[in-house]
């Protein structure tokens, strides 16, 4: 009898075969039964005979006439059952019928769910993982075996697996946890499931605990998709198993589980199997920190987090492609690549153990395996060679009086730091961290604003071994928040915004403020330390004869740099401290970028590297979330400030500078005229910008790199370089050619846009833009699949697909087209959309154009939505004259021309236009929806 519950969950039921469901093939469904048998443990029970369903694609297999080269036992949690796993049987049979590896799947209904049989008797965690050993081995179930768990199914699969290690070669889990820390509560949506008076009324009674776990989904299950998960547990007296499983939750030591769920745990630390572990971080009862916990005990796993899903992650998320993918590269005929005993030794399986546990000795063990790769591969992506630290420049200048930063906009006036102060905060932040307990690997997300503190704090981390967390406010509340609890920092340093946001949205990591903060605020705050406090601490300790730790080595992760979001979720880009210096030589010997060079750096990325290339630098005046707010008085007061010949800003900061030109007085203008170098990156930029900027600095030659997160210079050209190619038949936009040590080359796009031809670098072919570099990347953090995409079909170990569409010409320059998940697949070919954007701008009143795809992949059709001169008050079709011209331009066909007030764009850069965004908005309204703004 179950304990806390109601009598009529103790009914008993035989299993039964699902009705016709949604995307469940009768042909998979099977009963069975599990002969009755003693314990044979001292004590032991007797254990009465068992009859499951279970889904089985064996016959399938066989009628194709293949030989599994392994199964995959998948595991079902609470309250769900094996329709879980349809899409995987259903994936599994689609690649075996291509000719690919065929994976036997079998997933279970364990007892007292799905359609298993009902049972009176309370099961334990113990009971369950014996359960489903007896029914293995009534299926005579041979290895190669790797299990799948969701759930408390996965903590039930992972028990097996600890018991099987002659079967198992794999593991892989979703959103599930073997540990309950100490120091935490069981999450609230559980703990109101376990009270006293909810358990069986909530669980048993009413359906209320199934139809909560449903309505969690994202997206939304549709009803059919929800009516076959309740399929099973209509009527009380078939939900008992769904109370019995919520019972058996160890809450505490004391629980009758809870020595096995320790049992496991300790076992899953000892497994060396492959694993992979996926993650929907909307789930509000298996929390980051099972994650965590996961990912201690499992080092070597691959991990990925698909962002937006939640609890339900194979119906939220791709978990079979994901899986069938991670067969694919770590079991590919069943065992481990090498054959014999499963490995670890693969590369991308080095890479992806730093993705795991980037915070520990065998993450920074498993970098250098990939450095050694990299020193070993084609001199053609070799970039100026150094072994100087990224702090280097901070020690040579140590004992200079001259500024090393100014901020302008600092409170009181500018504020100027010297070498000699930045290099002495640098050492006494760095050590008073050390003493507080910050170790190599730990991570520390830097919620400050690009200055003097940000650079102490930066460098300070970095010299300690500490991987630094850093992402744009222009993420916005909501992308900020994913981002840091993302990257599960271990500190967080702030400034009240940024402390503010952390203890109001629950972010993690202990706290160290930037300012000081009375007591009660400081509580409230749950703030820990000041920076002020630990650069004392570290003055003192180094007055006390203490010395800095040792340095990091060059293949230790440094920093976790998060993407914009103009393209979906940011995504957080880790690098190792070689990595950082490879990107500030590169940037010298590009730029000439050194030792006594003034630079004003209105791009946040380019700010923090002043220092390692020895520069001094200053942060103009503006809000660092609005690249508009940037003025061209603000600029020049910031050159005049250290003398600058460099001026870096993003393209939109780069417009407003130069719309606010007339404000300019003589001396502005003076200070300005002695500029030398004028970059603009971060987003494409026109040349009639560029060409505005030499105006406004005239001595200056005007560059603008083309780049990305991952890779922050790639190639580079200049304004005589766009004038060039603006007379040449080449559809998008110039970025020039390769910069020092960059490699690029295109992997042609097939006829439904996907990239799927051999690198190449001939001429004239449009594809997916694929480079390679020292200063490229090292992995993404937590995002296997993704890292797995950006390498597919890559042969050097430093090469990254970037997403970008375009095209080399015949003199070696880069051209970008688009993106590529706004490539336009129409029924007369693929269609980029730069090209015709760019023709489109041409045409009188026409501002900026967006085009956008309306439609089912291949037969897609084109749509222009257009910005007007002056603006239009309100979207709507383009009138006849407008749409006649801009169809005219276009230089493809055109299904509508739509006018909008202002097109969308990414927040961070304030320029790109969000063509995904506007594809939606123009299916909605062109299918008959209402003509909102986009």
């Amino acid at each position: 009898m179950r304990s806390g519950l109601p009598r009529v969950a103790a009914s008993t039921a035989p299993a039964t075969l699902p009705p016709p469901l949604p995307g469940l093939d009768p042909a998979w469904s099977r009963l069975v039964t599990v002969p009755e048998s003693p314990d044979g443990r001292p004590g032991g029970t007797h254990h009465p005979a068992r009859t499951w369903h279970l889904l089985d694609t064996a016959g399938q297999l066989e009628a194709l006439g293949v030989t599994p080269v392994g199964t995959l036992l998948c595991v079902h949690g609470n309250p769900t059952w094996s329709y879980l796993w349809r899409s995987v049987a259903a994936r599994t049979l689609s690649v075996a019928r291509a000719g690919g590896p065929a994976w036997r799947v079998i997933a279970v209904d364990q007892l007292d769910m799905g359609f298993s049989e009902r049972i009176a008797d309370q099961h334990r965690l113990a009971d369950r993982v014996r359960d489903l050993g007896a029914l293995t081995d009534e299926l005579g179930l041979a290895g190669p075996v790797v299990t799948l768990g969701h759930d408390w199914g996965g903590v039930v699969s992972l028990g097996w697996a600890v018991d099987h290690p002659d079967l198992v070669v794999g593991v892989a889990t979703c959103n599930t946890a073997v540990h309950q820390p100490d120091d935490a509560p069981i999450p609230a949506p559980l703990r109101l499931a376990l009270r006293p008076g909810v358990l069986g009324r909530g669980t048993v009674l009413t359906p209320a605990f199934l139809e909560t776990t449903l309505a969690i989904a994202h997206p939304t299950l549709d009803r059919p998709t929800a009516d076959a998960y309740r399929a099973p547990y209509r009527g009380a007296t078939r939900r008992g198993g769904i109370g019995g499983f919520v019972a058996d939750i160890p809450v505490d030591a004391v629980h009758p589980s809870a020595t096995e769920l320790d049992r496991i745990a300790a076992g899953v630390a000892a497994l060396e199997v492959p694993a992979l572990v996926m993650w929907g971080p909307r789930d509000p009862v298996f929390l980051e920190r099972y994650l965590d916990d996961l990912v201690d005990r499992l080092p070597h796993a691959d991990v990925h987090r698909f962002e937006g899903a939640g609890h339900l992650l194979p119906d939220d998320a791709d978990v079979a492609g994901t899986v069938l993918d991670w067969l694919g590269d770590r079991l590919p005929d069943g065992h481990a690549p090498g054959g014999g005993e499963p490995s670890l030794q693969a590369d991308a399986r080095t890479a992806d153990a730093r993705t795991a546990d980037a915070r520990t000795a065998d993450a920074r063990t498993a970098d250098a395996r990939t450095a050694d790769a990299s020193d070993a591969t084609d001199a053609t992506t070799e970039g100026p060679a150094t072994d100087r630290p990224l702090w280097a420049a901070l020690d040579d200048l140590a004992d200079d009086a001259s500024p090393a930063l100014v901020e302008m906009a600092a409170p009181g006036g500018p504020r100027t730091v010297s070498w000699r102060l930045l290099a002495r905060r640098v050492r006494e932040v760095a050590v008073g961290l050390a003493d507080l307990g910050v170790r190599p690997g730990d991570r520390v997300s830097l919620l400050v604003t690009p200055g003097a503190d940000l650079t102490a704090v930066l460098y300070a981390c970095v010299r300690i071994g500490a991987v630094v967390v850093v992402a744009d406010a222009g993420l916005g509340l909501r992308g900020l928040t994913r981002a840091v609890r993302g990257a599960r920092p271990d500190w967080v340093i702030g400034a009240l915004p940024g402390l503010g946001a952390a203890r109001a949205l629950g972010w993690p990591g202990r706290r160290i403020a930037t300012v000081a903060l009375p007591a009660p605020a400081r509580a409230v705050l749950g703030v820990e330390h000041t920076l002020t406090e630990v650069a004392r601490r570290g003055a003192r300790r180094l007055a006390a004869g203490a010395d800095l730790p040792a340095a990091p080595s060059p293949d230790a992760p440094a920093a976790v740099l998060f993407t914009s979001g103009s393209t979906g979720p940011a995504k957080g880009v880790v690098y190792t401290h070689g990595q950082l210096t490879a990107v500030r030589d590169v940037l010298a010997a590009q730029y000439g970028v050194g030792v006594g060079t003034g630079l004003v750096a209105g791009f946040a990325p380019f700010a923090l590297l002043g220092p390692a290339l020895g520069a001094r630098s200053v942060a103009p005046d503006m809000d660092v979330t609005r690249p508009r707010t940037l003025t061209a008085t603000a600029v020049a007061d910031a050159v005049a400030a250290v003398d600058a010949t460099v001026v870096f800003l993003s393209p939109a900061a780069l417009a407003n500078v130069v719309a606010t030109a007339p404000a300019l007085a003589a001396g502005h203008r003076d200070a300005l005229g002695r500029v030398r170098l004028v970059l603009s990156a971060g987003a494409p930029v026109p040349a009639a910008l560029l060409r505005a900027a030499t105006d406004l600095m005239p001595n200056a030659a005007a560059h603008t790199p083309y780049g990305m997160t991952e890779g922050l210079l790639m190639t580079d050209v200049d304004l005589d370089g766009i004038r060039s190619a603006g007379s040449a038949p080449d559809d998008g936009i110039c970025v020039g050619r390769p910069a020092v040590g960059v490699r690029v080359r295109i992997a042609p796009l097939d006829a439904d846009g996907a990239p799927t031809g051999d690198l190449t670098e001939q001429a004239g072919v449009t594809g997916e833009v694929v480079v390679a570099a020292p200063h490229v990347r090292d992995h993404y953090d937590r995002l296997w699949r993704t890292d797995r995409v950006s390498r597919l079909g890559v042969d050097d170990p430093r090469g990254h697909r970037t997403g970008d569409v375009g095209h080399l010409d015949a003199d070696g320059r880069l051209w970008i087209e688009g993106r590529l998940q706004h490539v336009v697949t129409t029924p007369h070919g693929v269609v980029t959309p730069v090209g015709p954007e760019q023709r489109v701008e041409r045409v009188d009143g026409v501002g900026r154009a967006g085009i956008a795809g309306t439609g089912p992949s291949g037969t897609q059709q084109v749509v222009a939505v257009v910005e007007t001169v002056p603006a239009a008050r309100r979207p709507g079709l383009a009138s006849a004259e407008l749409a006649a011209a801009v169809r005219t331009a276009a230089g493809v066909p055109l299904a509508a021309v739509l006018v909008v007030p202002v097109l969308p764009t990414d927040v961070r850069h304030n320029s790109k236009v969000d063509r995904a965004r506007l594809s939606r908005w123009a299916t909605t309204v062109l299918g008959g929806g209402r003509m909102t703004r986009p």
